[in-house]
C-alpha cells in the first residue's frame, strides 16, 4: 500500500541517513499523476490514495521523503498505460498547467501516428514523451521487447524536430548490458541529436551490475541523461557519475512507488522486489522495519555521493541544476 504518514523507524532513518545531505531545493524528474477514474480496475496498492493524484497531492505526499527541502517542480507523466490513456494525458496536461516548473510528458503508444504525437504535445503543452513496454503489440512477454517495439523511430524523429525529452524505461533481461538495447540507444541518439533521452531508473538498474557493465557503450553521447527513480542500490549511480559525469544524473522519486515500503535487491543476474506487505516482519534474527522505497533510494544515492566524493555543489546539480539546464527552468 502507498504510505502517507511516517513510522518511528522512518523518522529515525531520515534523521540519520537523509536530512544531513539533502539540499534545500529539489526538482523531481520522475513522478506519476493520475485520477482513479482513468482505471477500469484501480490497482490494490493504490486503493488508499485520494481519487485524484494531481500536483497538489504530489506535493503533499513528497514532503515525507524530502525533509527540510523545498520541492519546487517536477517532470510528470501518467501511470495509466492500458486503460483511459487519453484521459490520463489530459489530466497531466491540466495539472502541469498550474505552475511553470511543473512539466509534463505525453504517454504515447507505439502505434500513435507521428503527426498526432506532435499535435498532442503542442495541445497539452508537454515537454516530452513517455513510452512504456506494456503498450507494445507483440506476441511474447513485453518484458523481452526491443526498444523499437514500444518507442518507434518516427516518434524519435518528432522528438528531435520538437526538441522534446523522452523518458525510457528499457526492458529485456539485462537492460543496459544488453547489446540490442545499447545499439538502439546509440543509433537513436546519434541520428536525432536534438532529442533528449532520459534513461529511467538509472538505465533500469534494479540490478546495478547491468548499468555498471553497459555504461561504457554510451560514452560520447551528448543527449543522454539518467534519473535515479526507485533504484535502491548505489552501484549504478556511481557508474553513471564516473563514466558520464554527475551532470547527466537527475534526481527522481518515482512517486507514488516512492511511498511503498520495501526495496529492490540484485539476485544473480536479475532482481527481486521486496514489499513490506509481503514480508515476514518477524525474521528470526531481528525485527524488520521496512521504510519507504523513496527513502531507500535516497540513502543509496547518498552512498554514491560519498564514494565518488561529490561536493555540495555537485549534489545540488543532481537534485536541481541538471534539470534546470535540461529544461531551461530558470527562464520559465
Amino acid at each position: 500500500m502507498i504510505a502517507h504518514d511516517l513510522t518511528d523507524a522512518e523518522l529515525a532513518f531520515i534523521d540519520r541517513e537523509i536530512r544531513p545531505f539533502l539540499p534545500s531545493k529539489i526538482f523531481d524528474a520522475h513522478a506519476h499523476l493520475f485520477a482513479k477514474s482513468n482505471y477500469k480496475d484501480v490497482p490494490a496498492s493504490y486503493e488508499n490514495l485520494p481519487e485524484n493524484i494531481g500536483v497538489d497531492a504530489f506535493y503533499d505526499y513528497i514532503q515525507a521523503i524530502h525533509p527540510g527541502a523545498e520541492t519546487v517542480g517536477g517532470l510528470f507523466f501518467g501511470l495509466v498505460f492500458l486503460d483511459d490513456r487519453q484521459g490520463n494525458n489530459d489530466f497531466v496536461a491540466q495539472e502541469t498547467a498550474k505552475s511553470p516548473l511543473d512539466l509534463g510528458q505525453l504517454v504515447v503508444p507505439p502505434d500513435m501516428d507521428p503527426e498526432q504525437v506532435r499535435e498532442e504535445v503542442r495541445r497539452g503543452g508537454f515537454v516530452g514523451l513517455k513510452c512504456y513496454h506494456v503498450m507494445a503489440d507483440v506476441d511474447y512477454p513485453t518484458w523481452l521487447a526491443p526498444i523499437e517495439d514500444y518507442l518507434p523511430e518516427e516518434h524519435i524523429r518528432i522528438a528531435h524536430e520538437e526538441k522534446l525529452s523522452i523518458t525510457l524505461h528499457m526492458v529485456r533481461d539485462r537492460a543496459l548490458a544488453d547489446p540490442v538495447n545499447q545499439a538502439t540507444i546509440r543509433r537513436y541518439c546519434e541520428k536525432y541529436p536534438d532529442m533528449r533521452l532520459i534513461l529511467a531508473h538509472a538505465g533500469r538498474a534494479f540490478n546495478p551490475w547491468h548499468t555498471i557493465e553497459g555504461i561504457d557503450s554510451l560514452k560520447g553521447l551528448d543527449n543522454v541523461w539518467f534519473d535515479t527513480s526507485a533504484v535502491t542500490e548505489a552501484g549504478a549511480f556511481e557508474a553513471i557519475i564516473e563514466t558520464m559525469g554527475h551532470d547527466r544524473l537527475l534526481y527522481g522519486s518515482d512517486f507514488p512507488v516512492s511511498h511503498m515500503r520495501g526495496r529492490c535487491v540484485a539476485i544473480g543476474d536479475s532482481f527481486y522486489w521486496l514489499y513490506a506487505d509481503e514480508m515476514d516482519l518477524n525474521e528470526k534474527h531481528t525485527t524488520l522495519e521496512p521504510v519507504m522505497i523513496g527513502l531507500e533510494s535516497l540513502r543509496s544515492l547518498n552512498l554514491a555521493f560519498r564514494r565518488t566524493k561529490l561536493n555540495d555543489s555537485q549534489i545540488e546539480d543532481i537534485f536541481y541544476n541538471n534539470a534546470a539546464r535540461l529544461f531551461d527552468l530558470d527562464s520559465r
